[in-house]
């Protein structure tokens, strides 16, 4: 009987510690459109994406002319994302992490909740350009 209530709390303890990791988000191509509908360019959606980053807390940083590359840094957790964009579209992908037990392509939870509200900063500042 011992040896069962030793067997479930295991698997009660290996099932939550479990739930903080989460297959790793990416944006793939998302549409970059303005409130009006009418066409941007690249400049503005950078611009869009600049904005939106910065407000957030991510440190924004060009590397090359279609790519941007941010990080964010909270208390010993930090994440990189390369941003790849055009006047039509924009990513979002993973690129590094420390402090958010990346393994295997599972990440810490909150990394998405990261990315998620990045996505939507820089939706609200294309629909504003």
């Amino acid at each position: 009987m011992r040896i069962h209530t030793v067997l479930a709390t295991l698997a009660i303890a290996l099932a939550v510690t479990g739930c903080n990791s989460v297959p790793i988000q990416n944006i793939d191509q998302a549409p970059a459109i303005s409130a009006s509908g009418k066409p941007l360019n690249r400049e503005q959606v950078r611009g869009a994406i600049v904005r939106a980053g910065a407000a957030l807390g991510w440190q924004m940083k060009d590397e090359g002319p279609n790519m941007i590359v941010a990080n964010i840094q909270l208390r010993n957790h930090t994440a990189v994302v390369a941003i790849p964009y055009n006047a039509n579209s924009y990513s979002i992908k993973y690129r590094a992490s420390t402090g958010l037990d990346e393994k295997g392509g599972t990440i810490h939870k909150n990394y998405n909740g990261w990315v998620q509200n990045l996505t939507r900063g820089i939706n609200a500042q294309l629909s504003a350009s």
